[in-house]
């Protein structure tokens, strides 16, 4: 499909920015459905052509979210202001059947990437930004919230359309987050510990941007203590008790379930256990190296996954309030409450990083 110009959704988007007496305020932690609407319908546009990782739309993408980071007050922690840079290149593979293919893969430095040929080489950035914590005691350990940004692109066009916008993958985990940032960079005192507000690119090619983090992380793995993720959030989902309601990847893998049903936080256990979704989002990159981290979503199975019809009308924005509320104060919970630990006997507490 022909791309478009970006939508009047940003200009309603500055408009229902909060002002700075209500932004000081912020403890109720009021999310606003229209202005959840306006950065969706902006994110899942044509105009970003599906933000494919390296591609015009998806750094389109990350020039949206940084100036969200930058709006909310956070201070840049990439390498290029909110930029972080991730080495990517494409490379030839051989396939079983003798054919070689060029393949987008994660390269150990910028050194090594840039000894491919210029036309293998992908620009593609995260967005990163920090709440400096208000504890001097905690400060120096760090929560990451997470969501990826990118999606799959153009592809074969399925009823003519061909741009698939991702919507609720993961255009709306991204706007969980950059709500989450506001509102909290908003409250008074601030939270304990320092929150890092990461937007990783690559995730659909196999968590590229959550990967490059981890080897270049803002603060030291050693003194991350949880990563909260947020996936597919743009719809409810009847399992978990429907609008507004969210579910938790991995609830009793960590002391995070109990610790936010403790808090009142409104979110259920995972009720399809048996699909992996703890293993499918960029929570497992955290987990994989000893770190608490789970993911929050309400993804129902809808038919539109990965489908050039996965598109922001098809969104529920005053859903998406009601979990994104309970996800900020769940980053509130882990930011100011105890470390959270691995349940005993769990794998991955025998892999934390020292």
């Amino acid at each position: 499909m022909r791309s478009r110009a970006l939508p009047a959704a940003l200009t309603l988007l500055v408009l229902a920015a909060p002002s700075a007496r209500a932004q000081r305020r912020g403890a109720d932690l009021v999310v606003d459905p229209a202005r959840v609407g306006a950065l969706l319908a902006t994110l899942a546009d044509d105009s970003l052509e599906g933000r494919d990782t390296g591609s015009r739309g998806g750094r389109s993408a990350a020039r949206i979210i940084a100036e969200e980071l930058r709006r909310a007050g956070l201070t840049p922690a990439g390498d290029s202001g909110f930029f972080q840079r991730v080495a990517l290149a494409y490379q030839p593979i051989v396939l079983q059947n003798g054919q070689t293919r060029r393949v987008m893969r994660i390269q150990p430095s910028f050194e090594v990437r840039d000894t491919f040929p210029v036309a293998d080489r992908v620009s593609a950035v995260n967005v990163v930004g920090v709440l400096p914590g208000g504890d001097p005691t905690l400060r120096d350990e760090a929560v990451v919230v997470t969501a990826h940004y990118d999606h799959v692109g153009i592809r074969a066009p399925v009823n003519g359309d061909s741009i698939y916008n991702g919507a609720d993958d993961d255009a709306s985990g991204t706007v969980a987050v950059l709500e989450i940032a506001r509102l909290l960079a908003g409250q008074r005192p601030a939270p304990r510990r320092t929150v890092v507000f990461l937007l990783v690119t690559g995730e659909e090619r196999g968590l590229f941007g959550t990967r490059w983090y981890l080897g270049h992380p803002v603060v030291p793995l050693a003194r991350t203590v949880a990563n909260l993720n947020i996936e597919m959030i743009g719809r409810p989902d009847s399992l978990a008790g429907g609008s507004g309601k969210g579910w938790l990847t991995g609830d009793d893998r960590s002391t995070v379930g109990a610790q936010l049903r403790e808090a009142g936080v409104p979110l259920v256990s995972d009720p399809r256990p048996e699909q992996h979704f703890f293993e499918r989002s960029d929570n497992i990159a955290f987990a994989q190296l000893g770190i608490p981290a789970h993911t929050i979503s309400s993804y129902n199975l809808h038919t539109d996954y990965h489908r050039p019809s996965d598109e922001a009308r098809f969104t529920d924005p005053a859903h998406m309030a009601a979990v994104i509320a309970a996800s900020a104060r769940a980053v509130r919970v882990l930011a100011d409450g105890p470390a959270p630990q691995w349940a005993p006997g769990d794998p991955f507490a025998a892999r934390r990083v020292n």
